[in-house]
């Protein structure tokens, strides 16, 4: 992969700290990148995190104010690990679907036979820049009034039917990680359209207090019911902080400006790279209508443990970095925070499994030039 933030990002950074009395912690800018960003998305709301991992945590929380009790959330077995760790601290079941080959999310057959009465969301991660998306699932969804939490930390820009990920959802996350499509150094964001959490949003990140709320109403009422409490000190809930700063915020408020145009980038490199892959070794059908790819990935057709030997030879003679089984360390179900505490068992996964051994990803980037593409694939191909 390749830092993503560029010295305009470091210049506008420097520009403010030579300012008389610059405010890094939260501030302005933030509040204008959450502006920013929801216009982008086409969302009316968004909180700025220190981190997508956080974006998840919140997000489960917020689950957890209106569901207690707990219950099921629907998980793939293919994901970043605080997906299922947010679901397991906020005490509900994770129930794993297997993933769709073609685009790496879950199957959408899969999610709907699993939906139950105990099922209070899916979390459905957009894997790589693909869209895990279908009409089917919507729908089904939709009939059953459960909710829609997307992933969408890999996956900026990407679009179902022509409406960007992270837009269809009762609540989305994003990552702005060092190498993801928009980089803030470390954050995050929360997405939605609905107003009354989004205040709650507002709350979890700064220590559950009221006062952090945009709605003078809830102010209103809790100083009511508290009024032995400093109005400016109510805690609303059991909660953290996950704030971000004013200097990720600028640097998010600048690569916003190109980041339609960095994505383009992207998707024409995954084109040039499965056009010349070797389709008769590798994947290379995948669903990448809509897709804003984040990074190659590298699945073989069939298991061959020799084939894959050679491959991972070969780039590292080439000096070519990947990552084994893709994104988070393949099979959540393999990893020991899973392995002896959940009834499902990794073996009854065969789409993850197969990628955890015989798939990988390996970096794309928007400055990427094509002739290493090609070279990539060359050296892919001669294994």
């Amino acid at each position: 992969m390749q830092n993503n933030i560029s010295k305009m990002d470091l210049e506008k950074v420097i520009q403010h700290l030579q300012s008389d009395d610059p405010i890094l912690t939260q501030s302005k800018n933030v509040a204008l990148f959450e502006e920013e960003w929801s216009k982008w998305l086409g969302v009316k709301y968004s909180v700025f995190v220190n981190s997508g991992s956080s974006a998840n945590l919140l997000t489960i929380f917020a689950l957890k104010q209106k569901y207690p009790e707990g219950g099921e959330v629907i998980v793939p077995p293919l994901t970043w690990s605080s997906d299922i760790f947010s679901v397991l601290i906020a005490g509900f079941k994770p129930v794993f679907v297997d993933i769709d080959p073609l685009h790496l999310g879950m199957h959408d057959q899969g999610i709907i036979n699993a939906l139950n009465e105990n099922t209070r969301a899916v979390f459905l991660t957009h894997a790589q820049g693909f869209s895990a998306l279908s009409d089917k699932l919507l729908n089904a969804l939709e009939e059953k009034d459960i909710h829609l939490i997307e992933d969408v930390c890999e996956s900026h820009g990407a679009k179902h039917n022509g409406k960007k990920l992270g837009s269809f959802g009762w609540v989305s996350n994003f990552s702005f990680y060092y190498a993801h499509h928009l980089s803030t150094i470390e954050g995050g964001m929360i997405c939605t359209n609905d107003e009354k959490l989004y205040q709650t949003f507002r709350m979890l990140r700064s220590h559950g207090m009221v006062r952090e709320s945009t709605c003078s109403e809830t102010k209103s009422q809790y100083q009511n019911d508290h009024p032995d409490l400093n109005p400016d000190f109510i805690f609303a809930f059991p909660s953290f902080n996950v704030r971000n700063t004013e200097i990720g915020a600028i640097i998010g408020r600048n690569q916003l400006k190109r980041l339609d145009e960095n994505n383009l980038l992207r998707t024409k490199n995954l084109e040039t790279f499965l056009e010349n892959l070797d389709s008769k070794k590798f994947r290379t059908d995948f669903k990448t209508e809509g897709s804003s790819n984040y990074a190659f990935n590298l699945i073989l057709n069939e298991a061959d443990d020799q084939l894959v030997e050679r491959v991972m030879n070969r780039m590292r003679q080439e000096k070519i970095e990947f990552r084994r089984g893709s994104a988070g360390g393949g099979n959540q179900l393999r990893q020991p925070y899973l392995r002896k505490n959940i009834e499902q068992k990794f073996k009854d996964f065969p789409n993850v499994d197969h990628v955890h051994f015989y798939g990988f990803y390996i970096g794309n980037f928007p400055s990427l030039e094509t002739e290493k593409v090609l070279q990539l694939c060359s050296a892919l191909n001669d294994a």
